[in-house]
């Protein structure tokens, strides 16, 4: 398997399911230690499970219709939509505002 069907590819396996999520694991890693070196409020954790989160509802936008080709009234771009939708919810309540002082705009971009 190349490069190129494993990461754009539209069949799901197992290796690659698998594979997309540890790369997931590893990006909200690395943007949670730094994130926490800055003394931010969302840190390691918080970016973790938001990458895995996101990173599965995209898996199963590929993997339903691949499984289910019969069923019509499916759109996998409605799970992508609504993963948008709930980070923007996460990043609206990130932003604290004390006084004249807001915090949290980069945790929440």
């Amino acid at each position: 398997m190349d490069l190129h069907q494993l990461f754009y590819g539209n069949e799901i396996t197992l290796g690659t399911a698998a594979l997309r999520l540890m790369l997931a694991f590893l990006a909200g890693m690395l943007i949670g230690i730094e994130r926490e070196a800055q003394s931010q409020p969302a840190g390691m954790r918080t970016h973790i499970l938001i990458t895995l989160g996101s990173a599965l509802a995209m898996l199963l936008s590929i993997y339903i219709p691949q499984t289910f080709p019969d069923f019509q009234n499916g759109d996998p771009g409605r799970i992508a939509a609504q993963v948008v939708s709930g980070i923007g919810f996460l990043g609206a309540g990130a932003i604290l505002r004390f006084g004249v002082n807001v915090r949290g705009l980069t945790t929440a971009a």
